[in-house]
């Protein structure tokens, strides 16, 4: 009884401590209220207004992405019309372009949203600009970051439209958010087996033809400065690394309007090679020279003076950049490759596919974390993938990534030409000189002629299958610019040099799309390029030109012998379910290893040896493999046979007449015999006697 009484006293003695406490903390607080009413009710405002202005932020936000989005929709409805009425002098992406242009006119002299702001010019002198300023405001911090440099007349006149402020992009965005898409469908979609075939010459005009391109292009851009320098047309510095820069940037070739018409009017399939191949390499060419270009940094004050060391430091950084963003792609693609391999995410394509997508694009991002080029990354992840990692998804990923990377493609490089026409009005720091973009053009022709001509001279004197003078006229007018171009131009506009830049690669790309896109067929039909070339009926040959097409087959082949050699007998078992079992490659010693790295579907799919990546040197035509006592044939149809030894030997006279006539070629393996047709895609015939007819 003690207890409790002595419980609720000190129950009681607590609350009433409580009670005064939340007593005295209301006094304060309507003290302070009392004392300060002016200032909160400052404060309230402030907020109202601020919340009033977000949300005015957000409706603007809004407005300006669906400028952009019916502007894509415009562009999708007329492509449909074009395409209807076989209209094929505009391209998709000059009439997204133009479309561009007509916003960009609407929005600069039809549309004025002014800004809510009041400007305030206060002086201090400091000796670089900083990237983010806090200003402090009757005691209340505020951040400010960098927008871009203003010339000193425009101090009173600062831009005041909002609505034209809004649509200009970071151009971070295009280079995280719209190139990779671009860059990776381009090596996902490659076709490996002209590809391949003209390994050599697009090698040849995408490295050694882009340098010589920017070089010729800078140094006749450098006389251009020079002439108008004396003549008194330069309103600021120009060095020569800048015209060496805009040599590179205007280097980088995007043909998608020839390469568009060309699949459209079905043309030389060894055209379509060299033009496509050259345009993917030579993108990831241009964006690490440009950025060597950018690291020349020469020993003293003068950091634009030529320098042996320095220049020998920039050649180091470019073969660095592009040697390692090389290994970087190629490993994301095989760790994607392993682990669809060795799990069983196919069951779940949906993960699987989803999986696939941010592996594919963080390898961009990686590449630009790791101070890497994610141009050259991405590409060369995008070719592993198709080579490797295709082989591991399931039916319904495989049709999932291919139409998921030709949507995103379609839609970004939609978007960036649409971009294009509408920042010719909308960006504020255009510098429009008539003498610097009239030297451009003339330096741009004649450094895609330096490319083109004079390599191809030379890589006739080793080729048996010439590269035709038409054909060369035909690639020197493809050279169009486009989406890399500009992208490597808008990234940097805060110098003087880099204003005029951007606003010359505007002009070059527009007038390369338009008229050079535009009058693709006339040159097609001028040059008398052949059109409505099957690439089958291409391929195949006749008896009579048995001998010839058999050296031109060993011509091409000879480079990747080695390579598809060890590429089949030990990584295609490794990275993926298909190709021989490795437990018939390796050595017995390495049995262990051959078993847990060969999957139980390389032992199921031992009689189904047709082996997809054949097209990259040899024809997807019949395939003999012999192992040990078996030997798995495979003819064109698709139709396994297996059998003894003596299986191998019972071919007629008549298969070996075909044999011999379509150029096929025996490879000698560890512990496996592989007979290999050399002809690039034979007729899908199953008889033997009715293609010797043919």
């Amino acid at each position: 009884m003690v207890f409790r009484v002595t419980v609720n006293s000190a129950w009681r003695a607590t609350r009433t401590l409580c009670l005064l406490v939340l007593v005295s903390l209301s006094v304060c607080i309507c003290v302070c209220r009392a004392e300060s009413p002016p200032q909160e009710e400052y404060s309230a405002m402030e907020n109202i207004v601020t919340e009033k202005k977000a949300e005015e932020s957000h409706r603007q936000d809004s407005a300006d992405l669906l400028i952009f989005i019916m502007l894509l929709t415009l562009t999708i409805l007329t492509i449909w019309l074009f395409k209807h009425r076989r209209f094929r002098f505009l391209h998709e992406t000059g009439l997204a372009m133009f479309y561009g242009l007509l916003v960009g006119v609407v929005l600069r002299y039809g549309i004025h949203v002014p800004r809510d702001m009041g400007n305030t010019t206060l002086s201090c002198h400091v000796n670089s600009s900083p990237a983010t300023l806090l200003v402090n405001v009757n005691g209340k911090f505020y951040e400010y970051t960098l927008k871009g440099e203003i010339s000193a007349n425009e101090v009173n006149d600062v831009q005041d439209n909002e609505m034209l402020r809004k649509v200009t992009f970071d151009p971070e965005v295009f280079f995280n958010i719209l190139l990779p898409p671009i860059i990776f469908h381009a090596g996902y979609s490659l076709k490996r087996r002209h590809f391949f075939r003209n390994m050599g010459s697009i090698l040849a005009y995408a490295f050694l033809g882009t340098v010589i391109s920017c070089f010729v292009i800078g140094l006749l851009m450098y006389g251009c400065v020079m002439l108008m320098k004396q003549l008194g047309q330069l309103g600021g510095d120009f060095f020569f690394t800048d015209c060496l820069f805009f040599g590179a940037i205007v280097s980088a070739t995007d043909p998608v309007t020839v390469l568009a018409i060309f699949n459209e009017l079905q043309v030389d399939v060894d055209l379509y090679a060299l033009l496509f191949g050259e345009s993917v390499l030579n993108d990831a060419v241009a964006v690490v020279l440009s950025s060597s270009i950018v690291a020349y940094q020469p020993q003293g004050d003068n950091s634009h003076t030529f320098e042996g060391m320095a220049m020998l430091k920039s050649f180091g950084i470019f073969l660095g950049v592009f040697s390692g963003s090389f290994a970087l792609g190629v490993a994301t693609g095989v760790v994607t490759a392993l682990v669809t391999k060795f799990t069983k995410l196919r069951d779940f394509q949906l993960l699987e596919t989803a999986l696939f997508f941010l592996m594919s694009w963080s390898t961009f991002l990686l590449a630009e974390a790791c101070g890497f080029t994610g141009v050259v990354a991405v590409l060369f992840c995008g070719i592993t993938q198709a080579h490797y990692t295709f082989n591991n998804l399931s039916p319904e990923s495989q049709d999932r990534t291919k139409q998921l990377f030709e949507l995103l493609n379609f839609l970004a490089e939609n978007f960036i030409f649409s971009y294009m026409g509408l920042t010719l009005f909308t960006f504020q720091n255009h510098i429009f000189n008539p003498m610097f973009i009239v030297g451009a053009f003339l330096a741009v022709f004649l450094g895609r002629a330096a490319n083109i001509y004079p390599l191809s001279f030379l890589l006739n004197l080793g080729r048996r299958n010439k590269i035709r003078s038409n054909f060369q006229h035909m690639m020197m007018f493809a050279g169009l610019r486009g989406a890399m171009t500009f992208a490597l131009a808008i990234r940097d506009t805060a110098t003087y040099a880099r204003q005029m830049m951007f606003t010359t690669t505007l002009f070059v790309v527009f007038f390369t799309v338009w008229i050079c896109g535009g009058g693709t067929t006339q040159m097609l039909s001028c040059q008398r390029i052949r059109v409505g070339v099957d690439s089958d009926q291409d391929n195949s040959i006749s008896i009579a030109e048995g001998s010839e097409r058999r050296s031109t087959k060993q011509e091409s082949a000879w480079l990747f012998r080695i390579w598809y050699n060890f590429d089949h007998n030990y990584l295609k078992p490794i990275l993926t379910h298909s190709g021989p079992p490795l437990t018939a490659t390796l050595p017995p010693c390495c049995g262990p290893l051959a078993r847990f790295l060969t999957s139980p579907q390389a032992y199921e799919n031992e009689c189904q040896l047709k082996d997809d990546d054949s097209d990259l040197i040899l024809t997807d035509g019949d395939i003999n493999l012999t192992y040990g006592d078996i030997t798995v044939s495979t003819d064109a149809t698709g139709v396994h046979t297996s059998g003894g030894s003596a299986f191998a030997g019972a071919a007629t006279s008549d298969d070996l007449d075909r044999e011999l006539t379509y150029g096929d070629h025996e490879l000698v393996m560890r512990g496996t015999r592989l007979v290999l047709p050399m002809d690039d895609s034979e007729p899908p015939f199953t008889d033997p006697h009715h293609r010797l007819r043919m």
